[in-house]
């Protein structure tokens, strides 16, 4: 008899098709511990799943990944649906995941606290924008067919008139309804300049119903939001990842529409209120005044008057003393300018030479004449004296040197 010999890849491949072949492998549940958790850069989950004695690799591809609505973590126990098949390449068998949940605890509640968890490490649920308190336009992200819709509608306008209400529909529930809210808080941001508050509401509903406002996108949209945000989700006990991060949480979305919306009636009596205030406190004001008038007798008065213009003439005397000094300072300075002023004009006056005991001496055209070379033989020539002037005419030269060197060698 003669044995055939196999190849590891055609043993492999027998291995791989006995085992999906077998129908309780193909379809499979297993509870375990996750241990040696890794998530790739493909989307696809890779991790071992043990017990107190064995373990077994696991694999969860991106399309099955993506909708589970918790993050699995090392030491978390979980139960899993899936199906056994081998990796021939390494030949080894391996669980493929298709649906798995936290055993124990509720995959949402489960999923709702660790986003909880990680928006609040991240800040989002401390900042608070500050709601107007009277508001021209409000706008409402809600169904335009639920009961929410027509409890804001109702309350907004019993207090109000003067209130403009904006419905902008989305679903409140469903696999897209998280995105629709999203992009309806963008939208309202981007264009509408207008809107004072924004309201998000719905009425009650289970966990499932109310997740669309547990999503991180809805979140996000919520922080993000330069618009003040009122969230109005569910009844008064239940609470959502959305109230959370909104600037204000209401119990109801009626009681939002109370918040949101301020009585007219209340403005009116307030308004009123403060009417009464100022008109009694004007009406103080005006007899304490007339009072004090009426107890200030003629005398007093007069007194008072006198007074007062004894100060003010002696305000006036002391403004006459200073001003008089200050003509005198004043005259002084010009006095002494001047006599300054005279000083070098007497030094530049020409008449002042002569007075000394010299004289000028001009050619026929009036010209002063302080060189030799200014003149020849024959020329005529006036000469300016302290008492009148001498024609004459030159009939002799002679040059000399009169400098201030030539003073002190000769």
């Amino acid at each position: 008899m003669q044995i055939k010999t196999l190849t590891v890849s055609e043993l492999n491949r027998y291995i791989h098709r006995l085992i999906s072949s077998d129908p309780i492998l193909n379809s499979i549940y297993l509870k375990g511990e996750i241990s040696n958790f890794k998530l790739h850069g493909s989307g696809h989950a890779y991790f071992s799943l043990k017990d107190e004695a064995s373990k077994i690799n696991c694999v969860m591809f991106k399309d099955h990944y993506e909708k589970i609505k918790f993050e699995p973590k090392n030491g978390m126990h979980i139960i899993t649906n899936g199906y056994i098949s081998t990796y021939e390449r390494d030949g080894q068998y391996q669980l493929y995941i298709r649906e798995i949940e936290p055993d124990g605890i509720g995959t949402l509640h489960l999923a709702f606290e660790q986003l909880k968890i990680k928006l609040k490490k991240e800040g989002l649920f401390d900042f608070k924008k500050k709601i107007p308190s009277f508001p021209k336009k409000i706008a409402v992200v809600t169904s335009p067919s639920g009961a929410a819709i027509r409890d804001i509608i109702s309350v907004s306008k019993r207090r109000s008139h003067y209130v403009d209400l904006l419905i902008y529909p989305v679903l409140v529930q469903g696999e897209n309804a998280a995105l629709e809210i999203s992009n309806a808080i963008n939208h309202l941001n981007n264009e509408y300049a207008d809107i004072d508050i924004i309201i998000i509401a719905r009425g009650g509903g289970s966990i499932e119903e109310l997740w669309a406002f547990n999503e991180e996108v809805v979140a996000r949209s919520i922080w993000n939001s330069k618009i003040p945000i009122i969230s109005a989700i569910g009844h008064e006990t239940d609470y959502t990842i959305a109230d959370f991060v909104a600037d204000l949480r209401a119990p109801t979305p009626s009681a939002a529409a109370e918040i949101a919306v301020p009585p007219i009636s209340d403005f009116k009596n307030n308004l009123n209120g403060f009417y009464k205030k100022l008109n009694t406190s004007w009406n103080y004001y005006i007899q304490k005044k007339h009072n004090q008038l009426i107890g200030i007798n003629k005398h007093k008065l007069l007194s008072i008057t006198k007074h007062k213009l004894l100060e003010e003439t002696q305000r006036l005397d002391l403004l006459q003393r200073n001003l008089y000094d200050y003509a005198n300072k004043k005259i002084q300075n010009s006095q002494s300018q001047l006599v300054k002023n005279a000083s070098k004009l007497e030094a530049l006056n020409p008449f002042s030479t002569i007075l000394r005991g010299y004289s000028i001496t001009f050619d026929e055209n009036g010209n002063n004449i302080y060189k030799i070379d200014q003149v020849k033989k024959g020329d005529r020539i006036n000469i300016m004296l302290t008492d009148g002037h001498l024609n004459c005419t030159v009939t002799h030269k002679k040059k000399e040197d009169h400098s201030i060197e030539h003073f002190w060698t000769s």
